[in-house]
């Protein structure tokens, strides 16, 4: 496999006149491609929701009716819906439901502030938005910031088996408020507009254009929306699943990675759907249930960000589990330290699991994942080798550049699952997405890292996050990972904070283990550990101890919160 690009075309690029690629890539949009793979599987379970299976036919029959329901309201190639759902059915059938008439769905985080949603509906331009009825109030309150055209407000008890459906209805829903506008619509509703489209409704749609919106902070921080093409999508699972060293059809995996997140919807759901596999939803994350889950449904991949593996590791709740049927356990969001793989790799060892977690890198710029450790052979601290197809080069901060195997610069890629681009951010499109000497365009990724001579990749953090004290550059993800070799130590975060002499000095933030108590000793303990292993102008200058470190939204430590 080739890791990097040196002056040959593209291999993916064969539909823009390079070479053949390693991999045989769909012209399909995502929805074709499901239906392709639910002709084929039929009865087989697609999805799984609270103990409810829908079928390759029921997801289908489903794509179809919202699709022809959406159409019914006058949705319509190009339109772009918001999508703020948790990872019920109904977020799936939207997804690929919105793709049939080449319309777009606008994925994001049902907890988002009402500021927020409002800000994703501006920037993403939708008149229209699909949501879950304990968020209705949130929406009632966008609504008095600006107008939505129409809002479908779905219920979880009505892809919930009974009598679990009949429990979450007296229990639950009749809290929630009833609908009050008339551009307000319950799913069933919704569902019975489309039994009155006939025709030909479904778009004719190029696969290299525009098919989901995910929103991220971009390589400057600030939150911007994706464009994402099917291209991307189907790319990325077919490159997932040739990642796998496995049979990967009809294998099981645990979604609890969110669907509005590159992860949650790339790997947990689509390409679970390409290769003909089942993707048991998980629409509230906590340790319990997710141990619970893994228990019951014995799925043979899981997907998390390090806290969570953290998380399993501090409970008792797989005490005697037996997880050998795992293939793959995969880590992927934010940087996971040597210390708490090491942990888990112990973990899974001692529940007779036969695979080791394979650390990941991606950016919802190309999606998600881009960047998987080999199923065979690890490196410590790095992430893994490039996906087939997939080309990393590292280059000098700012420039197009390319810098020897070795040296530390800016991470850049390029590939099939290279995003289209920002929506109105012409200035940092041209700032990210740029032209090299070789002809290529070519992603910066806004991340330091380097590249060794066998092509495997390690990451050292965002460039913005680096601390400059005293004229070094401290890596906050190198100092985490010393303090976390610290027995004591269960999770840490660093950053830098103002000083005017040096600039910035470093700063700790220390979630002890349970056992083991703050105050000046554990301070000085700690600085006499990581003087053992760390230049003195690297030290940290302050610690603080904390009972918790705060997360964002999909389980990453908000070091900016921190700051």
């Amino acid at each position: 496999m080739q890791y990097r690009l040196d002056n040959v075309a593209t291999p993916w690029m064969d539909s823009y006149g390079g070479v053949a690629p390693n991999l045989d890539y769909s012209e399909k949009t995502i929805s074709e491609a499901v239906l392709e793979t639910a002709a084929k599987e039929k009865d087989f379970p697609a999805l799984t929701f609270m103990g409810k299976a829908t079928s390759y036919t029921r997801l289908a029959r489903e794509m179809d009716r919202v699709a022809r329901s959406f159409y019914a309201l006058g949705v319509r190639p190009g339109t772009r819906v918001l999508v703020c759902l948790p990872n019920v059915p109904q977020a799936i059938f939207c997804l690929y439901g919105l793709n049939r008439i080449g319309a777009i769905p606008t994925m994001v985080h049902p907890l988002s502030a009402v500021a927020e949603l409002a800000f994703y509906m501006n920037e993403a331009s939708c008149e229209m938005a699909v949501t879950l009825d304990q968020f209705y109030g949130k929406f009632l309150e966008v609504k008095a910031q600006r107008p939505i055209a129409k809002l479908i407000v779905c219920r979880v008890s009505d892809e919930l088996p009974f009598p679990l459906s009949l429990g979450q209805k007296f229990m639950t829903e009749r809290k929630f408020p009833r609908l009050q506008g008339a551009d307000d619509i319950a799913w069933k509703d919704f569902l019975a507009l489309g039994e009155t489209v006939t025709g030909d409704y479904v778009a004719k749609k190029d696969y290299r254009t525009e098919a989901v919106v995910l929103f991220s902070g971009g390589t400057t921080g600030t939150t911007k929306g994706i464009l994402l093409s099917d291209l991307n999508f189907n790319a990325l699972a077919w490159q997932t699943a040739n990642m796998a060293h496995e049979e990967v059809h009809h294998s099981k995996m645990l979604a609890a990675m969110p669907v509005f997140h590159g992860f949650g919807l790339g790997v947990c759901i689509h390409t679970l759907m390409f290769i003909g596999g089942t993707s048991i939803l998980v629409p509230r994350f906590n340790v319990k249930s997710y141990a619970k889950l893994i228990r019951k449904t014995q799925p043979n991949y899981i997907a998390g960000v390090p806290t969570l593996f953290e998380a399993i590791t501090r409970n008792r709740y797989l005490d005697g589990a037996d997880l050998s049927f795992l293939r793959g356990v995969f880590s992927g969001g934010d940087s996971l330290t040597i210390e708490l793989k090491k942990k888990f790799d112990k973990f899974l060892a001692d529940h007779h699991a036969r695979v080791r977690v394979r650390e990941g890198y991606g950016t919802t710029e190309c999606v998600t994942a881009c960047c998987l450790t080999p199923y065979n052979k690890e490196k410590e601290g790095s992430i893994g080798i490039p996906f087939p197809d997939t080309y990393f080069k590292i280059c000098k901060p700012g420039t197009c550049d390319e810098i020897p195997y070795g040296e530390e610069g800016e991470i850049c890629l390029t590939g099939p699952s290279m995003m289209i681009g920002y929506i109105g951010h012409e200035e940092e499109n041209a700032d990210t997405l740029r032209t090299h000497a070789d002809g290529h365009v070519w992603l910066h990724t806004g991340d330091l890292g380097l590249m060794d001579e066998e092509g495997f990749i390690y990451f050292r953090q965002r460039i913005k996050r680096m601390i400059v004290t005293s004229g070094y550059n401290v890596y906050p993800s190198q100092v985490e990972n010393v303090l976390e070799g610290h027995p004591a130590v269960q999770r840490s975060c660093v950053i830098g904070v103002p000083d005017p002499l040096k600039m910035q000095v470093v700063k700790a933030f220390i979630v002890l283990k349970d056992g083991y108590e703050p105050g000046e000793a554990m301070k000085e303990e700690l600085l006499e550990h990581c003087r053992k292993h760390i230049a003195r102008y690297a030290l940290p200058k302050e610690i603080e101890f904390r009972d918790s470190l705060p997360t964002t939204l999909v389980g990453k430590v908000a070091y900016t919160q921190l700051q």
